[in-house]
This record gives structure tokens, C-alpha cells and sequence, in this order.
């Protein structure tokens, strides 16, 4: 299927990294960020989209355990993708959209807190969501994911998009993007599961991001911190089972996590996320 592409104002769009325009507002100079696509106009869409990329981040809200908010994995995702948008900008035209926040979260469903998409629905959505942003114009278009439940599906979307639709599409999880850097140079694997589910990784991350919401519960063992679903003694094998998420719901203790750890980990992801960014705009 080919998505029909509005066609630039290229007479009106002056650079295509510009990521900012100056206007007056009573009087008052301020700048407007084309960073996020929520705050463009649509003639701002029009003049920009066909040489930007557009991030589309997804995640999820679900259960993170007695000491994290169910949205972590959106706070995480949207932090590290704004953060990335902000250094890729010195070198390309970057702008990110709106996060699907919702996703594939059935295994949490013995737990409170979760809003869930079906694999269907969530696979629709993200199509419909790249598709819209197609007609606006966009022919690069990055899907970066937050959640691990959604990895295999953006994925997967991507490929059948990149056949039917007139654009390029990358997709990604930011940890597997960052996650070399993460091992080596932020010794991540001392605090925990990469990325894991609300254990030292995540929680060093909430405690730098938002360190109100997370819970002194996070300075407690973890009575049964749930298996990794890569079991067994085979590389590639995954194990899926029911009711596999422990006492906790998390994946390991989270008492090694720290605000400078979380500091750490997100500028790690933040600027090879950005790598990412400027490669795939170039490519």
C-alpha cells in the first residue's frame, strides 16, 4: 500500500535540522521547538515532515511492583527518547510524537494497575499510528519501545510496513540499542537485570527521573524475584509459562539501585539512542 506524501513547502522551510523558530508574543521573543510534534502546527508539519524523522516511542501501563508507578516504562521511554531527540537535533531534523502508552501487558493481569491492548489491537494501532504520520508527510519513521511485552510486535510491524508503505521504518528497543554501552561503561548488569522489570535497572532510572513516586519499598528483598523467560541452556530459546511473575512482580531486587545510577543509565541510552537517531537520518 503507498501512503500518499504531502509535498514539502520547501521555499518556507529554510534548513532541514531546523529545530526551533523564533516568534513574538506580546511583544516577547520566544522560541518554538519542533521537537515535539504535539506542539507543531500543521503547516509546521507540512514545511518539516518530509525531511525529519519522527520518533514514535511505545510502552505500557502496567504493575511495577509494591515501589514503582504503573507508568514507568512510558516515563523511562518518553525521557530517554526527548533526551535523545534533544543532542540527535544538533545534526539532523528530529521530532517525536506522541507515545503509544498502552501495549502488551497480559502477563501482568494477576496484578492491579494494568491496561492492556491485545497483540491484534496493539499491532493496528501502531500501523495505524506510522500511517497517519505517512500521510502527513514523514518518510522516516524511528518506533522506539520502552516495553519489553511490545519488542517482537514493533518489530514485526515495521517489517510489513517497510514492504507496503513508502518509507523507511526502524524499530528498536532502547535498551538493546544502548545496552553494550550500558554493560560496559555504566557497569549496569551490578545493578540489575538490562532492562528487567522494576529491579535496580528500572528503579535507579525512576529514582533519577522521578525519584517522588518510588516507594521506600524499593530498599526491600525481593521475596521471589521472577526467572528471565530466556530459560534453559539454548541461546534464542524462550520459555513462556503462566503465572510466572513471582510474590513481587519484579524481576530482581532493587536495593542495589541509586539516583546516580539512574543518571548514568539514562545519559548512556540518551546518546546512543541519538547515535541511532543521526545514522538512520543519514542512511
Amino acid at each position: 500500500m503507498t501512503i500518499p506524501l504531502r509535498e514539502p513547502v520547501s521555499d518556507r522551510a529554510s534548513s532541514s535540522n531546523m529545530q526551533a523558530t523564533s516568534i513574538l508574543i506580546w511583544g516577547v521573543k520566544q522560541v518554538k521547538s519542533r521537537l515535539s510534534f504535539g506542539d507543531m502546527t500543521r503547516e509546521e508539519v507540512r514545511e518539516t515532515a518530509a525531511t525529519t524523522t519522527v520518533i514514535f516511542p511505545t510502552a505500557s501501563i502496567e504493575q511495577h511492583g509494591p515501589h514503582l508507578p504503573i507508568k514507568t516504562d512510558t516515563e523511562i521511554c518518553e525521557a530517554v527518547c526527548r533526551r535523545a531527540a534533544e543532542i540527535a537535533a544538533a545534526e539532523v531534523s528530529v521530532t517525536v510524537a506522541p507515545t503509544l502508552s498502552f501495549g502488551l501487558s497480559q502477563q501482568h493481569f494477576r496484578f492491579p494497575g494494568v491496561i492492556a491492548l491485545s497483540t491484534e489491537t496493539f499491532y493496528r494501532v501502531v500501523r495505524e499510528v506510522c500511517e497517519s504520520l505517512a500521510r502527513s508527510g514523514y518518510r522516516r519513521i524511528m518506533i522506539i519501545n520502552g516495553h519489553g511485552g511490545n519488542d517482537a510486535m514493533i518489530r514485526q510491524a515495521g517489517k510489513d510496513m517497510a514492504v507496503e508503505l513508502d518509507v523507511a521504518i526502524a524499530s528498536a528497543s532502547y535498551w538493546a540499542i544502548a545496552r553494550q554501552a550500558l554493560i560496559q561503561e555504566g557497569h549496569a548488569l551490578d545493578v540489575g537485570q538490562v532492562a528487567g522489570h522494576a529491579g535496580g535497572f528500572e528503579t535507579s532510572c525512576m529514582m533519577a527521573l522521578r525519584p517522588d513516586r518510588v516507594g521506600p519499598e524499593a530498599r526491600s528483598p525481593r521475596r521471589d524475584p521472577i526467572q528471565s523467560s530466556n530459560m534453559g541452556k539454548f541461546d534464542g530459546l524462550v520459555v513462556n509459562e503462566r503465572e510466572k511473575w513471582g510474590v513481587d512482580g519484579c524481576s530482581d531486587d532493587a536495593r542495589s539501585a541509586s539516583i546516580e545510577n539512574g543518571q548514568r543509565f539514562i545519559a548512556i541510552i540518551a546518546r546512543e539512542l541519538a547515535k541511532a537517531i543521526v545514522y538512520f537520518s543519514r542512511a
